[in-house]
């Protein structure tokens, strides 16, 4: 869940557990302070959009429980699930904790003996984090709520005493984040269709946070957060800055500015502003990282290009200036009538103004009819500058840079 760059908000958040777990249970009535049908109202789904009502039958899986349907599991079936948290279970570290590798029984979810059973992923929380138990609390009551193939599902979670955990599914290929810029032998680059197929995967996604009547606003879409299974396929993971629409006929929520350095909308760090159509410029962000295999904000690069946005996105509509960005790694792959309208459509997402910006269920539309050219991809010579660029890149140290961490503010 990264560092937040956030002041503290008193208020508290209503649909959270108002009680540490019991052990074995599951929290179908996990919701403090509200009765059912407020949950009803805070997550019904529209019924008077085609746009919508189309997108949910394409995907049939998505939904939103009434209320979370998660295991409670007790600190002790934690300790047992991965070894006492041995330091060889650790998968990666973040700003909310350490995230372990644990086993447990495939249709109980006890813990099991290590390669027995289903793998999970068991996140820890640093109890030195300010913001972690606010950050727990949203990820139990959205991600518990919603189903969708494109969403980390999350399978229980942890309170006990002053112990947070929560356990995923496992997701077999880690983050798109570590595949567009690690630079190792056990990590293949990214073809161009496996790219095109995370794109669309992780729009869904965000299309269908965005399609409920009391939209859900992801607000840190960044490749760290985007997750990839056995088969590529991409799921939205870490919704610890998730937050609710605005309602009434507003077009924005205010609230105090959290997110990712080179990723949050113009906007909303102007103003604190948070738009639905924020999120799209997230995902123009990304993008963008998949186009070029370049971070967003790499303090490396020569100084005009250190914020990608800014460098890259008057490029983006030039061919022959667009031919100098694209990653190499993917070259020969790809027809370039593709990657020049995905291209475009990067484009319309980092748009300034957000009512500019295209909605997900269109940028869906756009990048699927993308997958369906099938030209015979053509050699291109790219320049040194490409070259450049990419040399700059394999000196990034295999940890996650600093500069995607979170941020704080004051205000």
């Amino acid at each position: 869940m990264g560092n937040c760059w956030t002041s503290h908000d008193p208020r508290p958040n209503k649909y959270i557990p108002s009680t540490p777990g019991t052990s074995g249970t599951h929290s179908k009535n996990i919701l403090s302070n509200t009765s059912s049908s407020v949950g009803r109202s805070h997550f019904s789904e529209a019924s008077s959009s085609s746009k919508i009502e189309e997108l949910q039958s394409q995907q049939p899986n998505g939904r939103i429980l009434e209320f979370p349907n998660l295991r409670v599991f007790t600190f002790a079936e934690m300790k047992a699930a991965t070894r006492n948290f041995k330091s060889d279970a650790v998968l990666g570290e973040g700003g909310f904790g350490i995230v372990f590798k644990g086993w447990v029984d495939e249709k109980t979810l006890q813990p099991s003996k290590a390669g027995t059973g289903m793998m999970v992923a068991i996140k820890k929380l640093n109890p030195e984090n300010g913001q972690g138990f606010q950050e727990w609390q949203s990820e139990v009551n959205f991600l518990g709520r919603l189903s969708h193939p494109h969403l980390v599902k999350l399978l229980g979670y942890c309170w006990e005493d002053k112990e947070l955990l929560l356990v995923y599914e496992f997701m077999q290929k880690g983050s798109l984040e570590n595949h567009l810029f690690r630079r190792s032998a056990g990590i293949e680059p990214l073809s161009w269709d496996r790219r095109l197929k995370i794109a669309i995967g992780a729009a869904r996604g965000l299309a269908f946070l965005h399609s409920s009547e009391k939209k859900i606003i992801y607000r840190d879409f960044k490749a760290s957060n985007i997750l990839l299974d056995g088969s590529f396929n991409a799921k939205i993971s870490d919704f610890g800055l998730a937050k609710l629409g605005p309602v009434g006929g507003e077009s924005h929520v205010s609230t105090r500015i959290m997110g990712t350095y080179g990723y949050a909308a113009p906007e909303y760090i102007a103003t604190g502003h948070l738009y639905v159509n924020s999120d799209v410029y997230g995902f123009g962000v990304v993008l963008l990282e998949i186009l070029t295999g370049l971070r967003a904000l790499d303090l490396k690069r020569p100084k005009e290009q250190q914020q990608l946005v800014e460098w890259a996105k008057p490029l983006l509509l030039n061919k022959r200036k667009l031919k100098t960005i694209l990653d190499v790694r993917m070259e020969s792959q790809y027809a370039f009538k593709a990657a020049m309208q995905t291209a475009q459509i990067t484009e319309k997402c980092l748009a300034p103004d957000p009512k500019s910006r295209p909605s997900m269920i269109e940028v869906v539309e756009q990048l699927e009819q993308i997958q369906a050219i099938k030209e015979q991809p053509k050699q291109s010579k790219l320049t040194s500058v490409q070259a450049t660029f990419t040399f700059g890149a394999s000196k990034q140290s295999i940890r996650r840079s600093s500069y995607h961490s979170r941020f704080h503010s004051s205000h």
